[in-house]
């Protein structure tokens, strides 16, 4: 028979351990659990997510996709209104997976009009009119060209890719930094701003096409990565030229899960709340099959 005290502390260590458990769960109600997995996903693309602890708790998730298989094309999002000041209409990721039924995207190149003061006072919300920062093509439609201060990628009709204007683009989209040229990790970048991040590269060769999204500003669940870190998480991958795109509230991944519905494979953080996807300007999406 249990004494009466012993009970008392076996009740409270049930009480802690429940309500560990229950907290648990809450903080991580629709964010992807920090353990890491590697998942394919459809024929020639594979996920994987890593989880780091040290030197802080960080998640980085990755699609890599070979470009070579059969079914894989991109799309960077096309014009809504081509020709006029804000030619793009703000969509979620999400949104812009459903909409061209792609089965992979991410966000793409910063934007304007933008603010963020509050979760009811914020630019843009879903359909209002923006235009990218830079460069931007769809289809052989050139959208957007004033200058990017930032690097552009051109991929072509046959998944050819260069940061090289070709005299005929056909997908192109701009970011914000080059993080790695000829293999090597760019120099100087900044180490000590933390971000969610999201950036793009591909292979020597052009084969392997990769994204990398990192989950940040979400204290003991990810905290971000800087610009330095990331460039390092690239070359480890096997990157032989990557780009940073827009980051922050904006850095989202998402599939095309059951049902053909979306599924978000990071935590967006728009507005500091969890989960809370960011309608954005344009975005990178991938075709891919089964």
């Amino acid at each position: 028979m249990i004494k009466p005290k012993r009970f008392r502390l076996l009740l409270f260590a049930l009480i802690l351990m429940g309500g560990s458990g229950v907290g648990f769960l809450v903080y991580n109600h629709g964010r992807p659990l920090q353990i890491p997995t590697d998942e394919r996903l459809f024929s020639g693309v594979d996920y994987a997510r890593k989880v780091e602890f040290s030197p802080r708790p960080m998640i980085i998730h990755t699609i890599i996709i070979d470009t070579r298989k059969n079914g894989i094309h991109f799309l960077v999002t096309p014009p809504n209104d081509p020709g006029t000041q804000d030619p793009l209409r703000a969509r979620t990721t999400s949104q812009f997976l459903q909409e061209f039924g792609v089965q992979i995207a991410v966000n793409g190149d910063g934007f304007s009009p933008w603010w963020s003061n509050s979760p009811i006072d914020y630019y843009p919300h879903i359909g209002d009119p923006v235009h990218p920062a830079g460069y931007t093509a769809s289809r052989g439609i050139v959208y957007w060209t004033s200058p990017a201060s930032g690097p552009t990628l051109y991929i072509s009709s046959h998944n050819r890719m260069s940061f090289d204007e070709p005299s005929k683009p056909y997908n192109a989209i701009s970011g914000k930094d080059m993080l790695v040229m000829g293999g090597h990790q760019i120099p100087n970048l900044d180490n000590s701003a933390l971000q969610p991040r999201t950036a793009i590269g591909y292979s020597k060769g052009g084969r392997l096409f990769y994204l990398v999204v990192v989950d940040g500003r979400q204290p003991y669940y990810s905290d971000g990565i800087t610009l330095n870190e990331l460039a390092s998480v690239m070359v480890s991958l096997g990157v032989k030229y990557g780009m940073n795109l827009d980051g922050g509230g904006s850095s989202t991944m998402v599939i095309q899960g059951k049902n053909s519905g979306p599924r978000i494979m990071n935590s967006p953080i728009d507005n500091l709340i969890p989960g809370r996807e960011r309608p954005v300007a344009d975005h990178l999406g991938i075709y891919a099959t089964k």
